[in-house]
């Protein structure tokens, strides 16, 4: 499976480069500019946008730049002009050294939409050099013996610049012995030979001094000199000779320092000292020749570090002499062969900022790779990570766009981590890694959301205004603005709920308060919608449903029905003294506006005027008799209530009931208080306003006492007796829950009027009130006993 895994990268690789070499020659047609060395910065170079077909606007609106390999900006491109100017003063031989022609490539990158153009501005060389020998005197050494016409190398003369420019010839300073020729190398470069015209004769002349010129082709030319000393030597009559005149090697790069390159081996016939031979290097630049030559061994080592990417061939003239003088040459071609010790480059040309999250393939970066090496060692693979949602796209020979694979989801991750990795296919592999962040920017496409979907809050009435009712919380899972959440209140369902006045939110915490002290007997609970509006643009929003339940407080004292207290006179109950113990005398009604166990009552008998005669029934308000009747108990008895709720604290009301035993309901009896009787002797026009009424209506008072009395006879004591027992129902304890009803919800209702009218007496007889009865007609009727007529009238 390894395998082939392995076959399948191989053919995508080689697909790759295909595409690579195939978008080498489609953009292969590249506008050359030419320039002289030493122009001065801020010189013009061309009109860009007119040699590609483009305006001027289109370079300012699509982002128009140059871009170069390794950075160093060397031109400056005019947006507004198009015009291609020098950025500084360029030297051909700093830039491309001994390059023949000069070419520095660059491309115009157009960012909206991508586009490249390749352009290559070729600068030509001026003569800003002069020939210089290294050395200030050749010394050589020549036997008086050798015949005219002997040739005899000497050291070239340097100069940086090329073409015409650089060293044309040699001359030497006008003497009888000796011209100069000039001849070429295989590099194109001319070297001198010093050729004898006349023997040397060492006793006429053992020592000439001459001058060695070196002249090139520039336009005014420029020359170089140097002294040659010559001096005449003894006879020696063989001159060494190499073994070939041609010697070739190939050197890795990575060789180390003192390694061999080649050795070169020269012969002498001659003996002795004539016969010893001394190996030199007669030409290059001695500071950074790489190599040095064992003048005894003729091993020719490396002495500096070799750089393919720099000079990739050396010519190294190898001079041979023998000890009499006679010398001997030979040239040595040396080739440098690349190994891949440069690791790819990256050049970064355009990096977003940040990338909208939804939206569909966006480019993230444009950039550029390079490697020096060449062959496989220069080519290169680019790749990035496979988890992530992003596609490296070649688009212009080595240039690449980082570009996104699908809509980014901000909410899901907000930020990548890219690694671009940048592969030769050398050996061994050289790589680079960049790596880069990519941040997702937030756009509003997620609405606030509630934490819940209903709230329900809880205060008690009688609050203070501003109160702290309870919190909503809203979060929005984008960012910044679009995550900053607005609370409002939403326009209530039901029109007739003063929302506004009731509560308000602060719009930035969600925070609820109350804006005024609630009611529980007035409103007991309301429902409203909340709002979360985030800040995006355009605004999302939602809502939550909040209910806000009343609690009720005990601020309501018990409400007495029954006895009325507000009346002119007070309401007598009638108790014939024949009654048993238990019987009942009254029943006190009242109510409580509160709820709950705020509303649950119980009664309690403060005072009466005879202790022990009465007691109250504390969970129903009954009055009853607690023993049997005396006749030493006064006939007028009064009786304070106290009915009392549950609350806390709790809350109460008193009521008096007056109490007028009789022996019979046949026995009159004008229950007056003291004062109504003084007021009635004092007025004697009620006085005889009874009377009158007396005697008119005396006939029929007397027929319904007739009446009345029969159905008296009917009722046995027993039934009186047995009208008391009341049923309990299913509260507990000596409480009563009226919830409204008050105790008029038990079995009977009974009514009991007196007035208190001057010379004046009522009253009605006890009258049962089934309990299907509500509490409605109760007091309708209780209105209506304020009015009751007596069945009679006494005056």
């Amino acid at each position: 499976m390894e395998t082939a895994l392995a076959k399948t990268s191989q053919k995508r690789q080689v697909i790759f480069l295909i595409i690579l070499l195939l978008l080498w020659e489609a953009g292969s047609e590249a506008i050359r500019y030419f320039i002289p060395e030493e122009t001065e910065s801020g010189s013009f170079v061309a009109n860009l946008a007119k040699d590609l077909g483009l305006t001027v606007g289109e370079l300012a609106t699509r982002g128009a730049r140059i871009h170069y390999n390794g950075n160093k900006q060397l031109l400056q491109l005019d947006i507004k002009t198009g015009n291609l100017l020098l950025h500084e003063k360029l030297d051909r031989e700093v830039l491309c050294g001994a390059t023949d022609p000069c070419i520095l490539q660059f491309q115009l990158l157009l960012e909206n939409p991508v586009q490249f153009f390749q352009a290559d501005l070729q600068l030509t060389d001026i003569n800003d050099h002069s020939p210089e020998f290294l050395d200030r005197e050749l010394l050589l050494k020549i036997p008086e013996i050798v015949q005219p016409g002997t040739v005899f190398p000497l050291k070239i003369a340097q100069d940086f610049d090329i073409g015409n420019n650089t060293v044309q010839s040699y001359t030497i300073s006008p003497n009888a012995h000796f011209h100069v020729v000039t001849h070429n190398l295989r590099d194109g470069r001319k070297y001198p030979e010093l050729v004898l015209d006349k023997p040397l004769d060492r006793e006429e002349q053992p020592e000439l001094s001459l001058t060695l010129m070196a002249v090139d082709g520039g336009a005014p030319p420029r020359s170089g000199t140097t002294a040659v000393r010559i001096e005449v030597v003894d006879s020696n009559d063989n001159a060494p000779e190499f073994s070939q005149s041609l010697y070739e090697a190939q050197v890795p790069e990575n060789s180390p320092l003192n390694f061999l390159v080649i050795t070169v081996s020269a012969r002498d016939l001659d003996a002795g000292m004539n016969g010893n031979v001394a190996y030199t290097l007669v030409q290059g630049d001695e500071v950074t020749q790489p190599f040095a030559i064992n003048e005894i061994t003729g091993e020719i080592r490396l002495k500096k570090a070799l750089d393919f990417e720099a000079t990739q061939y050396y010519n190294v003239q190898i001079t041979a002499t023998d000890g009499g003088g006679l010398s001997g040459k030979c040239s040595v071609a040396i080739q440098v062969m690349d190994v891949n010790d440069n690791a790819p480059k990256l050049t970064m040309s355009k990096l977003a900022s940040s990338t909208p999250e939804n939206s569909p393939e966006t480019v993230v970066a444009v950039f550029s790779v390079s490697d020096p090496d060449s062959g496989d060692n220069g080519r290169m693979v680019c790749s990035i990570q496979n988890d992530l949602p992003f596609l490296l796209k070649p688009t212009f020979k080595n240039f690449y766009t980082l570009v996104t694979e699908k809509p980014l989801d901000r909410e899901s991750r907000a930020e990548y981590n890219v690694t671009i990795t940048v592969t030769d296919l050398g050996t061994p592999r050289l790589k680079t890694q960049h790596s880069i962040t990519v941040l997702v920017s937030d756009i509003n496409d997620n609405a606030p959301v509630f934490t819940q979907t209903s709230y329900t809050f809880f205060i008690r009435e009688n609050n203070s205004p501003a109160v702290h009712i309870g919190s909503v919380s809203a979060t929005d899972a984008d960012a910044d603005a679009n995550a900053q959440v607005t609370y409002s209140l939403l326009p209530p369902q039901d029109p007739q709920v003063p929302l506004a006045s009731l509560v308000s939110i602060n719009a930035d915490n969600g925070h609820l308060f109350a804006l005024r002290a609630l009611d529980y007997e007035a409103l007991q609970a309301f429902e409203f919608l909340v709002g979360a509006t985030d800040r995006g643009a355009p605004a999302l929003s939602s809502q939550a449903l909040v209910r806000v339940q009343v609690l009720d407080a005990n601020d309501n004292s018990p409400f007495v029905l029954y006895p009325l207290q507000n009346g002119s006179a007070p309401c007598t109950e009638l108790v014939p003294r024949a009654a048993e113990p238990g019987y009942l005398v009254s029943k006190v009604v009242a109510v409580d506006g509160d709820s709950g166990q705020n509303a649950w009552l119980s009664y309690q008998l403060l005072k009466a005027t005879e202790p022990g005669l009465f007691g109250v029934w504390a969970h129903n308000g009954e009055v009853r008799t607690a023993r049997l009747l005396s006749e030493r108990d006064a006939a007028k008895q009064r009786l304070l209530l106290l009915v009392k709720d549950n609350g806390e604290p709790p809350r109460s009301a008193s009521v008096t009931l007056h109490v007028l035993l009789v022996d019979g309901f046949s026995q009159p009896y004008l229950p007056l208080p003291e004062a109504a009787t003084d007021a009635a002797q004092a007025d004697p026009l009620t006085v005889y306003l009874v009377i009158a009424l007396a005697s008119v209506s005396s006939l029929f008072l007397f027929s319904v006492l007739a009446f009345i009395a029969v159905r008296l006879c009917r009722r046995s004591r027993a039934a009186w007796v047995g009208g008391c027992s009341v049923p309990e129902g299913h509260l507990q304890g000596h409480l009563v829950d009226i919830s409204g009803t008050g105790t008029l919800s038990q079995s009977y209702q009974y009514e009991v009027c007196l007035t208190g009218d001057p010379g004046t007496g009522e009253f009605k007889f006890l009258k049962p009130i089934f309990p299907n009865l509500l509490v409605q007609d109760t007091e309708r009727e209780t209105k209506e006993n304020r009015n009751c007529r007596s069945s009679f009238l006494f005056s």
